[in-house]
């Protein structure tokens, strides 16, 4: 059953009339019967008719060159899915456009369409009115033919009414599509402001990037400038220099004249050595006439490595063994007098704390003080304080020694022993085993044997710790002092005064 609209157009009106001229205006109108819907027809489009002989309606065949809107759709629909993966964003922006206006123009159609099919409706109900008002006024075979002919045009009703259907479906289909193209003309055009915004970002950085390196350029120009400019002074220097130097070189008065001075300080300089020889001579003499009063003297070179002896100068001089003595150390000022402990022997050897101090000795024979002293400060030995400053940059030092006593008793062994001096520690070991190993502390003791013979110079006393000492012989007596005086500073790193027994005992003044 199909519905009828109310209202009808100016040109259905016109066939309309033309139709009642065809058939007479006397024709009497009746209620069209329903359609059944169990009709089934071949063809699942609107056929294309045409009257033919004997009034007989002709279907005509399909172009096949002319396609159905939802194949053109589909087409169209593979094709852009087709070139989306080729395209650029901007080509592909511009497909969507074009298919969302294509779309919008199939959906105009697809409205017309619906149009003339309202049309066909109103033209196959007159039509079927017109024949059932015809019916009633023929008879016989003419009536026949009416029948048909309503039979017609009630299956053409049904094909239409299946047409509109697809109609429908198919414009659904067509709004799918044009929103789905609408929505990805809008992602297309989203991407491309993307990729609009992206390259303004990388024709920003671009432009940083040029201008960093432009001014990379003017601060490495202004660099080359400034070093051109130190370069040209540096060459102006050395051109003053050069010309200086040549001047030096070219007999003049200016160089006469520095040939005299320096001939000037080398005299002085050796007047200044005569001077000095010269009035150690003196005090020698003096020293001599003085001697002739007396018993003893210090005999020996009063310089570190070396030793001093008291000789009796004299035949009424008493046996030294029968004698006390004490050493003491004199500072050059001659206002501070430290006793010398345990150097009660003849012999003394100087040790490094000695040097620029004079020596000063008290012997007592039969309740009489004899005092003697050097005749000025004890010398430094040469070569000595270059020689322990190399010393100085290894972490440890190993010296050779042998033991002659250990807690104060005679070591017969006279094997060789390794002496170690560290940054940290000392140690004494023979071969792989340790005899003694101890870290500076204040109960650690180092200096100088004093007394002991002629062999004096090559030995010292070291106490490791309380109850544990070594007097320990070197090989000669530079390595005897350089070990002192290195152990030294690397106690006084420690923050530990490394001395004798007793050291540094102020007596008072002299």
């Amino acid at each position: 059953m199909f519905a009828v609209p109310d209202r009808v157009t100016g040109s259905n009106k016109k066939k309309m009339t033309r139709v009642s001229r065809d058939f007479g205006d006397t024709m009497q109108k009746e209620a069209v019967p329903a359609v059944s819907a169990d009709v089934i027809f071949a063809s699942s489009r609107f056929p294309n008719y045409k009257i033919g002989s004997n009034n007989q309606i002709v279907e005509l065949k399909d172009d096949p060159k002319v396609l159905s809107m939802k194949e053109v759709v589909a087409r169209e629909t593979a094709q852009l899915l087709e070139q989306q993966k080729r395209l650029s964003v901007r080509d592909l922006a511009s497909k969507f456009e074009k298919g969302l206006a294509a779309a919008a123009k199939l959906s105009e159609e697809a409205r017309l369409r619906e149009a003339a099919s309202l049309e066909k409706h109103v033209l196959l109900k007159k039509l079927r009115d017109a024949l059932e008002s015809l019916k009633g006024r023929v008879a016989g075979r003419n009536k026949d033919d009416v029948e048909e002919a309503i039979s017609m045009v009630e299956a053409l009703a049904v094909q239409l009414t299946q047409r509109e259907g697809e109609l429908m479906q198919e414009k659904t289909e067509v709004k799918k599509l044009a929103n789905f193209l609408k929505q990805a003309s809008e992602d297309a055009r989203r991407l491309v402001d993307e990729e609009r915004a992206f390259a303004r970002a990388e024709i920003e950085a671009a432009r940083a990037a040029v201008q960093r390196v432009e001014e990379a350029l003017q601060d490495q120009e202004r660099m080359s400038r400034a070093s051109g400019k130190q370069d040209l002074e540096e060459l102006m220097k050395e051109v003053q220099e050069a010309r200086r130097i040549k001047m030096l070189h070219q007999p003049s008065k200016v160089m006469d004249m520095e040939h005299e001075l320096q001939a000037l300080r080398k005299q002085l300089t050796e007047k200044s050595k005569h001077y000095l020889r010269l009035q150690k001579e003196l005090a020698m003499s003096k020293r001599g006439m003085e001697n002739n009063n007396q018993l003893y003297e210090i005999d020996g070179t009063e310089a570190l490595g070396s030793y001093l002896q008291i000789q009796p100068c004299s035949d009424n001089a008493p046996d030294l063994s029968r004698c006390s003595i004490q050493w003491y150390r004199i500072s050059s000022e001659g206002c501070k007098k430290e006793l010398i402990s345990g150097a009660t022997k003849s012999i003394y050897a100087p040790e490094p704390f000695d040097v620029g101090r004079v020596l000063q000795v008290d012997i007592i024979a039969e309740g009489q003080t004899i005092t003697l002293t050097t005749t000025g400060p004890v010398d430094p030995a040469a070569g000595l304080g270059s020689y322990v400053e190399a010393l100085v940059r290894k972490h440890d030092v190993e010296f050779n020694v042998v033991i002659t006593q250990m807690n104060g008793v005679n070591h017969q062994s006279e094997s060789i022993h390794a002496f170690h001096i560290g940054k940290m520690r000392i140690k004494l070991c023979k071969a792989k085993t340790t005899i003694a190993k101890e870290y500076y502390s204040s109960s650690m003791q180092l200096c100088g044997v004093r007394g002991g013979g002629n062999a004096a110079a090559q030995a010292l006393f070291w106490q490791a710790k309380k109850g544990v000492s070594f007097v320990l012989a070197f090989e000669s007596e530079r390595e005897r002092n350089a070990a002192i005086m290195l152990a030294r500073r690397f106690a006084f790193d420690c923050n530990i005064m490394l001395a004798g027994p007793d050291d540094r005992a102020p007596l008072g003044t002299q």
